[in-house]
């Protein structure tokens, strides 16, 4: 077997089990969803950019509830949630023309979830060729563009999107 030292994950690592705040619920209630990255507030999920995103337009898709059981989401709840999944690919191909999508979930630390009790759905827009070697041998994410210019490139979108449903609130700039 081969091994790939990454020692830039050591800081993470050994923080792994101290207890942080919820990032989902904290955005909910920050008051400035744009400063909090949120695209659109249905009625039992949200919308949201992820801070420390893969891939630009890397969005999250979370229910309001604070809960790590995805297995005992209420059908309107999971509902809901794909169909903003759903609508997030819609916006995303109109707004990136992504070769494809990751989607998924990541339930339990030892699955890579980030934030482990609040249970959300990842959309990863991606790219032939996305992949290089600028995180491994320089520990460097190269990024297309900055969260700011993300949220002001799929806000609009959303916006319309939400205007076609009901019960939705988006983003005007």
């Amino acid at each position: 077997m081969r091994y790939l030292a990454a020692p830039w994950r050591a800081p993470y690592v050994k923080n792994v089990h101290k207890p942080a705040p919820c990032v989902f619920c904290a955005a909910l209630k920050d008051g400035d969803d744009r400063a909090a990255g949120i695209l659109l507030r249905g009625r039992r999920a949200f919308v949201i950019l992820n801070k420390y995103p893969y891939q630009s337009g890397h969005l999250m898709v979370a229910p309001y509830r604070h809960t790590a059981a995805f297995e005992r989401a209420p059908g309107p709840e999971s509902g809901e949630i794909m169909d903003l999944v759903q609508l997030s690919l819609r916006v995303l191909r109109a707004a990136y023309q992504p070769h494809g999508f990751n989607v998924g979930l990541n339930l339990g630390r030892s699955a890579g979830a980030g934030v482990v009790d609040h249970y959300h759905v990842h959309v990863v827009p991606r790219w032939t060729g996305d992949s290089n070697f600028m995180p491994v041998a320089g520990g460097t994410k190269v990024m297309i563009e900055n969260l700011d210019t993300t949220w002001a490139r799929l806000a609009p979108r959303f916006a319309k999107a939400a205007s076609k449903r009901p019960r939705a609130v988006a983003h005007s700039l």
